[in-house]
């Protein structure tokens, strides 16, 4: 996976798109690359906004989610049927 210029992207890379307007300008859209899988530079990943509303957690009070779903009960994670 390459951003525009060749450089090596990354899932947690930081990001900037000129996204085309309806108006024949762009619009500017940052934040932070997630779900793009290797192999793979067209339609590829996803961007999550940053805006100055975002939480500022302290780290030592958060889980990552896979710590969290592992820690659920098994008739929690399991499908319903």
């Amino acid at each position: 996976m390459h951003y525009k210029n060749g450089r090596e992207a990354k899932n947690g890379d930081k990001v900037i798109l000129l996204a085309p307007d309806y108006q024949g300008g762009f619009k500017i859209i940052s934040g932070i690359l997630y779900d793009a899988i290797a192999g793979n530079d067209y339609c590829n990943g996803r961007i999550a906004v940053i805006s100055n509303s975002d939480a500022s957690p302290n780290l030592k009070e958060c889980l990552h989610l896979d710590d969290f779903i592992a820690a659920l009960p098994e008739d929690i994670k399991a499908p319903a049927k």
